[in-house]
């Protein structure tokens, strides 16, 4: 069963951001757009990359309400130690949630359980707590934060546009379409 449009499940879980811990539930990603971006484990090789494309582009995403929340199967100790110690972490600045019991990767159906990490997995949650974008890579395919940018801005605008759709390729301020009758068979 897909995730999409579902609504996010019941969480507790602590992370580290801006030199402190906090607490999470799954209240903290009502009432805006929020980014979850599992990925497979701290220290590791293609994690630190992705999670310094998508800090090298966080502020582009407050600029549209979204807050970024990375996620892996570590404690938010070894967020805060990886933190200290990478220079492509240092660059973080949104949350990164420990779930050391897996309890998050197992809600969005990311776990692997034989090895006790997550698959690459992106969710866009809207405002009202509901999974509008879900997409999961193998562990040795990076993603590319520019791409979710557009995704995210595309979500947006059919949120904002009911009636309307966005082609493929489409970039902000690019026609969209208005799907009816008329349109059949002439796309």
């Amino acid at each position: 069963m897909s995730l999409i449009n579902s609504e996010i499940k019941p969480f507790k879980a602590t992370a580290y951001k801006d030199g402190k811990f906090i607490d999470l539930t799954e209240a903290d990603f009502k009432g805006k757009w929020s980014l979850v971006v599992f990925y497979p484990a701290d220290f590791t090789f293609v994690c630190p990359t992705e999670l310094e494309d998508l800090a090298d582009l966080y502020p582009e995403f407050q600029k549209l309400g979204v807050e970024i929340y990375g996620v892996s199967c570590d404690t938010h100790f070894a967020h805060k130690a990886w933190h200290d110690t990478s220079d492509a972490i240092k660059k973080v600045q949104y949350a990164l949630v420990g779930d050391p019991t897996a309890t998050l990767a197992r809600n969005f159906d990311v776990l692997i359980e034989e090895e006790g990490m997550a698959l690459r997995g992106s969710f866009l949650i809207n405002p009202e707590g509901q999974i509008k974008l879900c997409e999961v890579h193998d562990n040795g395919i990076g993603r590319d934060a520019s791409e979710m940018l557009r995704k995210v801005k595309a979500a947006q605008y059919v949120a904002s546009h009911p009636g309307e759709v966005c082609p493929a390729k489409w970039k902000e301020g690019e026609a969209t379409l208005s799907p009816s009758l008329d349109l059949v068979g002439k796309i």
